[in-house]
């Protein structure tokens, strides 16, 4: 299971940091994901983790800004961090568990398997 917290109503140039629960999982170490997704349209890749935990990609429109990052104990516990917000980065927020045996970061939504919820983000002007 996977469980999104942290999304909420920020300023323009302000920070959140989203976390992200994964439990239940019989694998020493997997991959996570960070997807948005607007109403009525697919889930687009914001940032990656490899199984590893060494190997971080984001998307273009979010480098320098977003950070991904994971802890890892009896739950890992994946974080985004956030920062100089804008307006358009308002939309809901996915995170996501990919189980296959790769050391790569995993860039499509159909790579991962388990998806949370999602959490909600806005940024108002």
């Amino acid at each position: 299971q996977a469980a999104e917290y942290g999304g909420g109503l920020v300023q323009t140039g302000g920070s959140l940091r989203l976390s992200c629960v994964i439990s239940g999982q019989p694998f020493p170490s997997f991959a996570v994901g960070w997807f948005r997704q607007a109403p009525g349209k697919e889930r687009e890749f914001v940032a990656g983790i490899a199984r590893t935990g060494y190997v971080t990609k984001y998307a273009d429109s979010v480098k320098g800004r977003f950070g991904i990052s994971r802890d890892i104990g009896r739950n890992t516990t994946a974080y985004l961090q956030m920062t100089r917000l804008k307006p358009d980065n308002t939309t809901k927020y996915c995170c996501a568990v990919g189980l296959q045996a790769t050391n790569t970061v995993l860039l499509r939504a159909d790579n991962y398997s388990i998806w949370g919820q999602g959490t909600q983000v806005t940024v108002s002007s």
